[in-house]
């Protein structure tokens, strides 16, 4: 289409290659329908204030294309696209919460994020909002406030001879964080189940909108904590894009070799978690001591166990010990037995696989119609994997397999898990092997405002997008990072159905999503 324009160079070595398009509303609606017809997805939806005018803007990828649709409001209306993308009802709602930008035509217009934390009438993202103490509703005031002011959340009931709720949550046993989920149930089988989180929002949004470019990459890794190099690297990407500058050979792969240590190290965590949760507590013991030797190593090599400000906008800030090659082809052997061994006790163990087998089913049809992502889908028969699918140095030379299964219930999610663990040390050895020479970073020049930006990485949990846009003196004007887990909480709610209540930590865990990405 002629009105699209590349993001950044195209090819831009170090990124995917997308394209940006302002449009109005009615070729908006065009666009999505013909992506959603011919079986794209919605990557991302978000808003933006430029100072009292308001934009839309959508993310939208198919296995070709990744394009950004802008469309300028002429008052806080824009057309809905729920009914295209079901991903898009919780976005859509944020965007209410945040900006009071009103999906024209949406069925569920319910409050997402507030939950009384900031006044009913201001909407924290607008540039005429000022983040001060004075914007919050101290507790004091929440308590001499009636029910009814308390955005009052109502739940879709659901009723019937023998029906009746489970209300889980917010507040969790132990460190776990808040999340609500409200369960209608016959006896122990799941009839519906409803979720209301972002109960972790932490105005990390408008915190950008104060920090430079490269001030914006510590923030950037803490959006959620156990994904900091897909966060990092999205982050990095956007920047760079936004700047026309590509990073050196070496810094994209050492990005590659954090990314998929990453990777290893999370999945290392559920799969010990599952087991506990289906009552193999010799998983948990024999996974975290795994887990702990690879996040001792992460530290050892790049001065953090979750890897956070390794990656920077240029490239990386840390270069690779010389004896880094050594341990961590030692660190390969030796994970790839002991897994191997694992994976041959959680396939055997009879006791775990009557708990995995058919618990939390995602069919195949379910997941392209609502949206999942990650190793999820690919658990539940969708073979997408942006290191493969929109891949980027150096994923194009590594020549990354995407991990997938059909039956799309908890075994075959940590099958998949144990299939990305075996490819990701595969991949740590390619990189360690082929490790390019030279800097690890260039310079940034200042972009001029207005510039546009994005980053598009494949976590561990599924891929990470982030949208940047350009203000003066090279600041940060408007920056949405988007997690996985907005795609993927909505089919939990699916996956338990028909189920038992009490399998639902062992689905839950499996899909093990993040509460703290929900900021958004």
């Amino acid at each position: 289409m002629q009105e699209f324009s590349p993001i950044g160079s195209e090819p831009l070595s170090g990124a995917v290659v997308a394209r940006h398009a302002r449009v109005d509303a009615r070729r908006w609606r065009v666009c999505c329908e013909d992506f959603a017809t011919r079986g794209g997805r919605l990557v991302a939806l978000w808003g933006s204030d430029s100072g009292g005018s308001y934009e839309m803007h959508a993310a939208l990828a198919d296995a070709d294309d990744l394009v950004v649709l802008t469309v300028p409001l002429a008052g806080t209306a824009y057309p809905n696209i729920s009914d295209l993308f079901p991903a898009a009802i919780r976005m859509q709602r944020a965007a209410q919460d945040l900006l009071g930008l009103v999906a024209d035509g949406a069925a569920d217009t319910r409050k997402w994020l507030r939950h009384a934390a900031w006044p009913a009438d201001t909407f924290p993202l607008r540039k005429s909002t000022v983040a001060t103490e004075s914007q919050t509703i101290d507790n004091k005031e929440k308590n001499s406030q009636e029910p009814a002011a308390m955005d009052a959340y109502s739940f879709v009931q659901v009723s019937g001879d023998g029906v009746h709720e489970i209300p889980v949550g917010p507040v969790h046993a132990g460190t776990i964080e808040p999340g609500h989920f409200r369960f209608s149930i016959v006896g122990e089988r799941v009839l519906r189940l409803e979720e209301r989180l972002g109960y972790k929002h932490k105005g990390i949004e408008k915190r950008f909108e104060q920090l430079s470019l490269m001030e914006g990459a510590k923030l950037a890794a803490r959006v959620s904590g156990d994904s900091a190099a897909a966060f990092g690297w999205a982050y990095a990407m956007a920047v760079e894009s936004a700047v026309d500058v590509t990073p050196p050979p070496r810094a994209l792969w050492l990005r590659a070799l954090l990314l998929e240590r990453e990777r290893i190290a999370n999945h290392l965590g559920d799969l010990g978690f599952l087991g506990n949760d289906a009552g193999l507590a010799f998983g948990l013991s024999q996974f975290l001591i795994l887990k702990e030797d690879v996040l001792r190593l992460n530290q050892a090599l790049f001065g953090h166990r979750y890897l956070m400000d390794v990656i920077v906008p240029g490239g990386v800030a840390r270069d690779f010990p010389d004896d880094g090659v050594a341990r961590v082809r030692e660190e390969c052997a030796r994970l790839e037995e002991t897994v191997r061994r694992l994976n041959q006790i959680y396939d055997e163990h009879a006791g775990l696989q009557d708990r995995f087998a058919e618990c939390g089913r995602v069919t195949p049809e379910l997941a392209a119609q609502l949206g999942l992502i990650g190793q999820a889908a690919r658990a539940s028969g969708l073979t997408c994997d942006v290191r493969v699918t929109h891949s980027c140095v150096p994923y194009r030379e590594l020549e990354a397999k995407i991990a997938s299964h059909k039956a799309g219930d908890v075994a075959a999610r940590v099958a998949v898990r144990f299939a990305e663990i075996a490819e990701s040390i595969r991949l740590l050895r390619l990189i360690v092997d082929r490790l390019p020479l030279g800097d690890i970073a260039v310079p940034l020049l200042s972009p001029p405002a207005g510039k546009f930006g994005i980053g598009w990485v494949e976590g561990w949990r599924g891929d990470v997008f982030v949208a940047l846009e350009t203000g003066p003196d090279g600041r940060i004007v408007r920056l949405h990072p988007r997690d996985p887990s907005w795609h993927n909480w909505p089919l939990l709610e699916h996956a338990i159905l028909g189920n038992i209540v009490p399998d639902f930590p062992l689905i839950n865990k499996s899909f093990n999503l993040s509460y703290a990405g929900q900021d958004l």
